[in-house]
């Protein structure tokens, strides 16, 4: 169960495929290659998973600020998205650029180094601690991982950043409106007697299609100063909604002449209807 002892192990999988990897003729067996290189994403997948869990352990109020993700595109918010960082810094340091200009790929160059030259230090330091004193982490580890968790939160936002569009602070803005516009737009229908609270609990499949619906409405009715402002430009409106930008006004027109009985009648049939 200890922390210490299970990064051993995981280490010592991850140190036995590189050497299999090194003492292969990948011309000459490219299926066992293959075979060997899946097996060292997969161990060192774990490897990062354990260090995680030891980092949280030995310095949960040290670790580095992870703010910036929420600047990447979901898409890229995966489970493996540390391994997919290891992966392109060793890829970076051995001249491969994937991905990316070249010119981009040497400027980070850098930081794959240190990131790689850190989790080297992180793995020699933990592996003789583990060996040693398996249920403490004095000083020199807590430096050791605190260095490395910076580095590779630094290489992180670098790396992605030099791929894709990361988003603007009026991007996260417009992002969390449409956040809080859903959760109006759920208490009302809850106060309101369109949806339960064990619709909610049991995540009925038919609120996928409900809640954005009364969304809609609610934006364009209740909450007319909200993401789903049509006093803005299309440009100044969340990617979401801007490319019906005239379809809203349309619908919001329709919307303005009926009467509150005729609103409460078309918003309950939003929540049957399929």
């Amino acid at each position: 169960p200890r922390l210490l002892s299970q990064f051993f192990f995981a280490d010592e999988r991850v140190t036995r495929v590189v050497a299999e990897i090194n003492g292969l003729d990948a011309e000459l067996d490219p299926q066992q290659y293959l075979v060997l290189l899946n097996q060292l994403h997969l161990s060192q997948a774990h490897l990062l998973a354990v260090l995680e869990r030891i980092m949280e352990e030995c310095i949960p109020t040290q670790r580095h600020s992870r703010d910036y993700l929420v600047k990447f595109p979901e898409e890229l918010l995966v489970d493996n998205l540390g391994n997919h960082m290891l992966f392109a810094a060793e890829c970076l340091l051995a001249g491969t650029f994937l991905e990316m200009e070249e010119s981009d790929g040497a400027q980070l160059r850098p930081q794959a180094r240190n990131l790689l030259w850190s989790l080297e230090l992180v793995r020699t330091v933990l592996r003789e601690q583990s060996l040693s004193q398996p249920n403490s982490y004095p000083e020199p580890v807590q430096t050791v991982l605190i260095q490395f968790d910076r580095l590779f939160a630094e290489f992180e936002l670098s790396y992605v950043s030099s791929l894709v569009a990361v988003k603007s602070p009026d991007e996260i803005y417009r992002q969390q409106e449409i956040i809080v516009l859903f959760c109006e737009t759920v208490e009302r229908a809850l106060h309101l007697g369109y949806l339960t609270q064990e619709m909610i609990d049991g995540y009925e499949p038919l609120l996928m299609f409900t809640i954005p619906r009364l969304a809609i409405i609610s934006g364009l009715l209740i909450y007319p100063e909200g993401p789903l402002s049509l006093e803005r430009s299309p440009e100044e409106m969340s990617r979401v909604f801007s490319p019906f930008y005239n379809l809203l006004k349309k619908i919001r027109d329709l919307l303005r002449v009926l009467s509150a009985e005729e609103l409460c009648l078309l918003e309950r049939s939003l929540c049957t209807a399929e």
